[in-house]
């Protein structure tokens, strides 16, 4: 193997595995309360508050399926769809007055807002998916 495609590797496992972490410690968790206190409570907050690492996650696999020439389209749009949708839940919440105080929780301002969220967590699920399937390109062995 060369340098080259080792380091590809290197970035697709990196990327897929940063990707996944704030959604892998949300269930986690999730999973230790219920155990712990017998109620199962989701912070659905956790992938937004671990954001720096789905965005390094995510230029990471951009990187490495542009050096595979593999995926590069599914994951380009769909970590450019959570970083969009993340922004725009954060520009919203300002806007409105959700983020500050200024407005009560609730109505459509927070609908937009949680609805925002919900579709960074699908576009960031999608993008580590994507990471799975370079995943499987790039070890996937040559039939002779």
């Amino acid at each position: 193997m060369s340098k080259a495609a080792a380091l590809t590797k290197v970035l697709a496992v990196l990327g897929t595995n940063l990707v996944w972490l704030p959604l892998w410690t949300t269930a986690l968790f999730s999973l230790f309360f219920f155990l712990a206190e017998h109620q199962l409570h989701v912070d659905y907050l956790i992938p937004a508050e671990l954001f720096p690492f789905a965005l390094l996650g995510g230029a990471l696999l951009i990187w490495a399926a542009m050096r595979a020439r593999s995926r590069t389209r599914l994951i380009a749009w769909t970590s450019g769809l959570a970083l969009t949708l993340f922004a725009a839940g954060q520009v919203v919440a300002m806007v409105t007055g959700l983020a500050s105080g200024e407005t009560e929780p609730g109505g459509w301002q927070q609908a937009i807002v949680l609805g925002s969220l919900a579709g960074y967590t699908l576009a960031l699920a999608a993008t580590g998916v994507a990471g799975i399937l370079l995943l499987r390109d790039l070890f996937r062995r040559p039939r002779p």
